[in-house]
């Protein structure tokens, strides 16, 4: 296996992880709606991680959006909320 596919394949295990470790929290308050974000002027090398709501300490709490820096040959998803039946859960975002 070459090591560009190699490091492909780790990227998508780890982020399989990532998300299978995020969804293991259900939370049952439905997230608020995003914030309204001043997206800053594109930056050359990073691509803008949008803000969103984190369950911390039984409450939604805003985290500000940043920058990622950009990772040659995948594109950034970014972390949403996703509904099963009454319960939401947080995906991490990830390079896919």
């Amino acid at each position: 296996m070459q090591k560009n596919t190699m490091r492909r394949v780790a990227v998508a295990v780890l982020a399989a992880l990532a998300t299978t470790a995020a969804l293991a929290q259900e939370i049952i308050v439905a997230p608020p709606p995003p914030r309204v974000e001043v997206v800053p002027p594109p930056r050359a090398g990073y691509v803008w991680d949008p803000g969103h709501w984190r369950w911390r300490h039984g409450a939604y709490v805003w985290i500000a959006g940043h920058w990622q820096r950009v990772r040659e040959g995948y594109h950034w998803v970014p972390g949403h909320w996703v509904q099963h039946g009454p319960n939401w859960r947080w995906v991490e975002g990830h390079w896919a």
